[in-house]
């Protein structure tokens, strides 16, 4: 069966859309799964993956698939989409947010759901999970999300690709999911708009679209659009000024300075001093085995405050 994902930047409702997607009884989705990528090597002869990579990955594990050592590159691919399909009913999905030029290049008779948000709302969100301390700071993976897109999306068969707005999502859901259904070749199902009572996500609310318009800023607003306006405009966005106003060398500064302090505090907050700061020493000296058992410590962190 052809392979189908939803990729997506990161704060974009790639989660939204799992539990949406498994609140359908001939749908599964077990999660993210950018672990499949993030390790390929494709500049390998045959392509190759980092299996200490891999097995470092804190979804990878969760995920509890095994490495069989017989396989490497695109067999192994192939055989961990196996793992993620066999345990789940109906046709299966998986979430990535990068390496939509790797998707393209080992799978491309894969279908892809193409989901994406208001950057202005992404780089918010983005602060709000402690991965940056601005919003000009905050739109970078939504940049590089897209503009890998751009490229990427050529390559696959046009019925293979379904284009969703978040916000249309939010705004219109039984349209938009009936399109889903269509593209994954499933009847509509009423359930799916029922997702909520199976987890700790509240029902659907259009008042989540656009978010920006009443939170942020005008500088905010303004980091954004210098920075992402292209790809806005091509991804359908309006933004609030024909062109933003250039960020000067001076504010970048001051805007860097804002990042790191920022994402440090966030660091201190969620992970302890000792172990955030140790992690970032033994990181810097490559000290391998000692770091590790850092990291170890703090994605199991990161996996209990994932939502």
């Amino acid at each position: 069966m052809v392979p189908v994902f939803i990729f997506g930047s990161l704060r974009s409702g790639t989660t939204l859309l799992r539990l949406i997607i498994n609140s359908h009884p001939d749908l599964s989705n077990p999660g993210e799964a950018d672990f499949l990528f993030d390790g390929l090597d494709l500049n390998c002869s045959p392509p190759c993956y980092n299996k200490n990579q891999l097995q470092r990955d804190w979804i990878f594990s969760a995920q509890q698939l095994s490495l069989r050592p017989d396989l490497d590159g695109i067999e192994l691919l192939h055989d961990m989409l196996a793992q993620l399909s066999e345990d789940f009913p109906g046709r299966t999905s998986v979430n990535i947010h990068r390496h939509s030029d790797k998707l393209a290049k080992t799978l491309p008779e894969a279908k892809v759901v193409h989901l994406v948000r208001d950057p202005r709302d992404v780089a918010r969100s983005s602060i709000g999970m402690g991965w940056a301390g601005t919003t000009y700071h905050g739109v970078d993976h939504w940049i590089e999300t897209e503009r890998t897109w751009t490229d990427a999306a050529q390559k696959f068969h046009e019925n293979h690709v379904l284009n969703l707005r978040y916000e249309s999502l939010l705004k219109n859901p039984k349209n938009e999911l009936l399109k889903l259904c269509k593209f994954l070749e499933v009847e509509w199902n009423a359930e799916m708009l029922e997702f909520h009572n199976n987890s700790s996500y509240s029902p659907i609310d259009a008042k989540l679209a656009y978010q920006w318009r009443s939170t942020a800023s005008p500088n905010e607003v303004r980091y954004v659009e210098a920075k992402a306006g292209a790809l806005m405009k091509q991804r359908g966005y309006h933004l609030t000024q024909d062109r933003a106003k250039p960020i000067r060398n001076v504010e970048k500064i001051i805007l860097s300075f804002k990042n790191r302090i920022s994402i440090w505090n966030f660091g201190v907050k969620r992970y302890g001093f000792r172990l955030y700061i140790l992690e970032k020493i033994t990181r810097y000296f490559r000290l391998t085995h000692w770091n590790s058992a850092l990291h170890d410590k703090i994605q199991i962190i990161n996996s209990k405050a994932a939502k």
